[in-house]
C-alpha cells in the first residue's frame, strides 16, 4: 500500500468527521415542548380567572391573564396555519 494513499484516507476521515453536522439541543423548534408551555400557560391563566371571579385575585391580574391567553391562542393558530400552508405547498410540488 502506498503511503500517500494511507495519508489521503486518514485526511479524508478526519475531514469527514469535522464536517459532519452535530445536533445540538438549541437547534430547531421542539413543538412538543412548545405545546406543553402553551397548555401550562392557559391552565395558569384559567386559574387566575377563576380566582378573580371568586374575589381571590385583583381585576388587573385577570386582564393580564386574558390578554396573555389571547396572545397564546393567536400564536398557536398562526403556527398551525403556517404548518398547514407548508404541507399544502409540499403536496403541490411535482414529483
Amino acid at each position: 500500500m502506498d503511503v500517500r494513499t494511507s495519508f489521503a484516507t486518514q485526511t479524508y476521515a478526519q475531514a469527514r468527521t469535522a464536517a459532519a453536522p452535530k445536533p445540538s439541543e438549541g437547534e430547531g423548534i421542539n413543538f412538543g415542548k412548545l405545546a406543553g408551555n402553551v397548555a401550562e400557560s392557559l391552565v395558569r391563566h384559567e386559574q387566575t380567572a377563576r380566582a378573580a371571579m371568586t374575589g381571590g385575585a385583583d381585576p388587573h391580574a385577570l386582564v393580564e391573564a386574558l390578554a396573555s391567553s389571547q396572545l397564546a391562542v393567536e400564536t398557536v393558530a398562526t403556527v398551525r396555519d403556517k404548518v398547514v400552508e407548508a404541507y399544502q405547498e409540499i403536496l403541490r410540488m411535482p414529483i
